[in-house]
């Protein structure tokens, strides 16, 4: 029973804006039940509010109508939005009233709609419910509305619930059973030997069973991520063993995610069974990621691949569990949920994609040009990832940025971007596109004008002195000033000029000349008579 609001839930569970009227056909006489089987089988609507979803018309016929046709819905009700999935339980009750027993079960061909029970869908023979004497089985209904349109029927508009009584052996034998607890339905049991694993078996598994086996949030990568369920659907083997386990960091059995989109692994989960896939018609895995740890990630690029025997990585078809299906069946709301469907077994990543936005080439119209002309820089520009997405290109010479251009790509999509470049100055530019080289361009004489005057007479010289004598070994140079080519004082000249440090042969003669004159006058003085 549903204890939360059911207008917005059933909003969500339902087709979109259109009939969803079913009716039995069976035989009907007065009262407040569609009954069959001469009375002995009662369908009526459920108790609680999933009730109102079934109801008798005007010829006492059960009607599970899901839409503004409902007499019980309030008028502005009008279905839920297509592409959604999720249940409703309760709709209405099967009860048996006689004194033996009987097996009921419904059939319905459409393939979007499924009736159920607690422990499982009802449809088919194979999944029929033994009723004892005044025992009831309620039936819900579970939808898949993916690829449906709006305003459209969901599937059909005819199901059908078929009862067989048993004779009295046959109750004898049903009553036997059922004391037995054969008729239980499977015996399910969840090891958790550690918070990363757990260990699955469920043994006398009827034809067509559903098996759910909850493994409250095993962990794939601490809370971040975790495993909540396992359903398998329409089991043919009597006894499932099933062992799983999470890592955030890649088997060694299967390797690291690789796929040519190159999404980004969250975490891998194991799976170790000892039964046919085949004897399994589909598996769905249901799991959680914290809303924090999933940030500003777009909840749909999440999605689930399964390593295949070839050792490709394969995507499963994965979906985001409605909020408003979240609220119904009390799960987290802190937590984003989704569920992955495969019809094979092996071992799974959890990733989210990406957008891989990037330059794939870039390239010059004209590698040459006059200073004040234009040109044209073309790029193109590829999202390689599994994201739509969005990037700033920037155009830039000599690494400063010119211009910017911003695209929006889907996953796969291209497209070409084109800059017009021109420039006053001469030169020789590298131009690029966000990182990608589109070549040098040449504009004018190639020189770089504003350094005309530094690179004048640069290299000019031919090592000779400035009035064309070398100074060769033994030549004074006075390096205080430097002439020009034509023999006239530089600009240097002009400076302070700093006397010499050294002796020439004109001034050692003159110093040995003071010498001679002092030692002569010394010898005079020591000759006078002393008295």
């Amino acid at each position: 029973m549903v204890p939360i609001r059911r207008t917005a839930i059933l909003a969500v569970l339902l087709v979109a804006a259109g009939s969803l009227a079913f009716a039995t056909g069976a035989a009907v006489l007065d009262g407040e039940a569609d009954t069959l089987a001469d009375d002995r089988v009662a369908i009526q609507p459920a108790d609680g509010p999933n009730g109102k979803y079934a109801y008798l018309n005007e010829d006492d016929e059960i009607t599970v109508d899901v839409s503004p046709t409902n007499p019980n819905l309030s008028a502005d009700f009008e279905g839920i939005n297509v592409g959604s999935t999720g249940r409703i339980d309760d709709v209405f009750t099967i009860t048996y009233t006689a004194d033996e027993t009987a097996d009921v079960w419904i059939e319905h061909a459409g393939e979007n709609l499924t009736f159920t029970t607690d422990d499982g869908p009802i449809e088919n023979e194979s999944n029929g419910v033994t009723l004892g004497p005044d025992q009831s089985v309620s039936v819900g209904l579970r939808f898949d509305t993916r690829g449906a349109e709006a305003g459209t029927y969901l599937s059909g508009d005819e199901f059908a619930i078929h009862a067989n009584v048993t004779d009295s052996a046959s109750a004898e034998n049903a009553a036997l059973t059922a004391e037995d607890g054969d008729d239980a339905g499977p015996t399910m049991f969840v090891e958790s030997p550690v918070p990363s694993a757990r260990e699955l078996e469920a043994s006398d598994v009827d034809p067509d069973d559903t098996l759910q086996f909850e493994t409250d949030g095993m962990s794939i990568d601490r809370e971040n991520l975790t495993l909540d369920r396992i359903d398998l659907h329409g089991v043919t083997t009597r006894t499932v063993r099933m062992n799983a386990s999470g890592t955030p960091e890649p088997l060694p059995e299967a390797g690291p995610l690789e796929t040519p989109q190159d999404p980004v692994p969250l975490g891998y989960l194991a799976l170790a069974y000892d039964f046919d896939p085949a004897e399994v018609e589909e598996m769905a895995i249901r799991f959680s990621i914290d809303r924090e740890y999933l940030g500003d990630t777009d909840p749909e690029n999440v999605v689930v691949f399964r390593r295949s025997d070839d050792g490709d990585w394969e995507p499963r078809e994965t979906a985001v569990v409605d909020e408003e299906v979240v609220e119904m069946r009390g799960l987290s709301a802190d937590r984003v949920h989704f569920v992955a469907r495969t019809t094979e077994f092996s071992t799974f990543a959890v990733a989210t994609h990406t957008d891989r936005i990037a330059v794939r080439n870039a390239s010059l119209a004209d590698a040459a040009l006059e200073a004040g002309d234009e040109t044209t820089v073309t790029a193109t520009v590829e999202n390689g990832g599994g994201a739509a997405g969005e990037r700033t290109l920037a155009l830039t010479a000599d690494g400063e940025t010119l211009a910017t251009e911003t695209v929006s790509l889907a996953p796969g999509e291209s497209t070409t971007v084109s800059f017009p470049v021109g420039f006053e100055d001469d030169g020789a530019y590298d131009l690029a596109v966000d990182g990608a080289s589109a070549g040098p361009l040449l504009v004018g004489d190639g020189t770089d004008s504003s350094d005309d005057g530094d690179r004048a007479g640069i290299g000019g010289g031919d090592g000779s002195d400035a009035d064309g004598s070398d100074a060769g070994p033994g030549a004074s140079v006075d390096d205080s000033a430097t002439t020009s080519g034509d023999g006239s004082a530089s600009p240097e000249a002009d400076g302070p000029t700093e006397e010499p440090g050294g002796f020439g042969l004109p001034e050692l003669a003159g110093v040995t000349g003071v010498l001679a004159v002092l030692l002569g006058w010394l010898a005079v003085i020591r000759r006078m008579p002393h008295s």
